[in-house]
């Protein structure tokens, strides 16, 4: 069952974000780690030393901590393209076809978003920006509780659109005989990625990260995952890039007393099953809803088959929040920074609330723009800021796999009119290499004046 709250609980309970730097851990990861690393550590100690072994002994370290955590030998990391044909010739033609659909709605949408290449003349000379891609991206795809072709599309097309030329995927091993689960390897094969390795968690990261003999090393890692594999992008950030630091996935709706409660139950329950630690919140100012999705939601819990992490999730991370009204809904929301924030009100009602959630990772509008279509075939990319990071963050895009350079290109007349002023702010910060480099070329244009 569901929870309903008042919005003063609401803030002090389920809306509350952590302060501290880390994911509680439970009894039952504690004994792992130790029996994984032989000692207690903390995950980041643990994520550390698996950090430090790849990158001193590549390949070897990468075999030897998969057996000892997966109890998974591996012979090879990289999949033959002869294993990704296959897996796309066995997989079911019919979600071939979805998948493909999915993909290249992903790409057409991609392939809107402007690259804003400028130049001017109006500063003396040529000034502006360039925008180049990057040249090799890493793309993680998690897979500890369940295949997500989803993800491997949404974060590697974006890549594809952006022109970066070497694409590399990562995945666990998901089975135990130590291959990728088939519809991994097909959604792979549709886009035409042709690297793609049998590595998962931090040891993926650390593969990309430094390359070992089998793992080419990338310019930028991207793609969400567990709390190693988290603590791992962090960990390697400022040797390579990092999209993000992704945390549990949420939702927050709000609705009025015109939505669909079965549709909202619906949507919460989707939310919930992908983790204990997920987050599905209403926001809402009707208690008839909130007690129609109440119940609702044990409705149609009962002939899901992972019940039991919805009930989990609900218990101890979702809740229905009633309000005053429907502007302290959007109020909270905002606060409240979702990965996902959907708008089911009355049609009239939603321009307002759009522009009363300034903080959303994604604003899915109406009823019908409900969350699940953007994990899959929406358009945009599922991969977006978590823990209330959308109050700075963005969706994964395809700027991300691109890099500005500034471009100046100054004019005589105008580099001969800033020199003396770089000289004299050099002057102050007593950098007198600076003020000579910039007065030498006073000199040279006065020279120039008097010949």
């Amino acid at each position: 069952m569901i929870k309903i709250y008042s919005a003063a609980d609401a803030q002090q309970t389920i809306l509350k974000r952590s302060t501290g730097p880390h994911t509680p851990i439970s009894k039952t990861f504690q004994e792992e780690l130790q029996r994984v690393f032989g000692e207690p550590l903390t995950p980041e100690a643990a994520v550390a030393r698996l950090l430090a072994d790849v990158r001193e002994n590549g390949d070897m370290a990468v075999t030897e901590w998969t057996e000892r955590i997966d109890n998974i030998h591996l012979e090879a990391f990289r999949v033959p393209q002869s294993m990704i044909d296959a897996a796309f010739m066995r997989l079911d033609k019919e979600l071939i076809e979805a998948l493909s659909f999915a993909a290249n709605r992903i790409h057409d949408f991609h392939a809107l978003q402007p690259i804003p290449n400028w130049t001017t003349t109006e500063m003396g000379g040529l000034l502006g920006q360039r925008f180049t891609p990057i040249q090799r991206a890493g793309v993680y795809v998690p897979g500890g509780t369940a295949p997500l072709p989803s993800s491997l599309l949404m974060s590697a097309i974006p890549a594809q659109v952006a022109g970066v030329q070497d694409i590399f995927v990562a995945t666990p091993p998901g089975r135990p005989d130590g291959q990728i689960p088939d519809v991994i390897l097909a959604a792979a094969a549709i886009i035409d990625i042709r690297d793609v390795y049998a590595i998962g968690g931090a040891l993926a990261v650390a593969a990309l990260a430094y390359g070992t003999e089998t793992v080419p090393k990338v310019d930028k890692i991207v793609g969400p995952g567990n709390l190693f594999t988290t603590l791992a992008k962090q960990q390697v950030y400022g040797i390579v890039g990092i999209d993000g630091i992704y945390g549990p996935t949420e939702t927050a709706v709000v609705a009025d007393d015109s939505a669909n409660a079965a549709w909202i139950a619906a949507d919460l329950l989707a939310q919930a099953e992908h983790d204990v630690l997920a987050s599905a919140v209403l926001f809402t100012p009707s208690l008839d809803l909130a007690q129609a999705v109440q119940v609702e939601v044990g409705r149609q819990m009962e002939s899901l088959s992972r019940s039991e992490i919805i009930a989990q999730s609900l218990t101890f991370r979702g809740g229905i929040v009633l309000v005053d009204d429907l502007d302290q809904a959007c109020r909270l929301a905002s606060e409240y920074a979702a990965e996902h924030t959907c708008l089911a009100v009355r049609e009239e009602l939603q321009a307002a609330c759009v522009e009363a959630i300034p903080n959303a990772g994604g604003l899915f509008i109406g009823e019908r723009s409900f969350e699940v279509l953007g994990d899959y075939v929406a358009g945009p990319s599922h991969t977006m800021p978590t823990g209330g990071t959308a109050r700075f963050a963005s969706p994964l895009n395809v700027l991300d796999f691109m890099k500005i350079s500034s471009i100046v290109q100054l004019d005589d007349q105008t580099s001969a009119t800033l020199s003396p002023i770089a000289a004299r702010i050099a002057r102050s910060e007593e950098l007198t290499a600076h003020e000579n480099a910039a007065m030498k070329r006073v000199a040279a244009q006065s020279r120039k004046i008097y010949e």
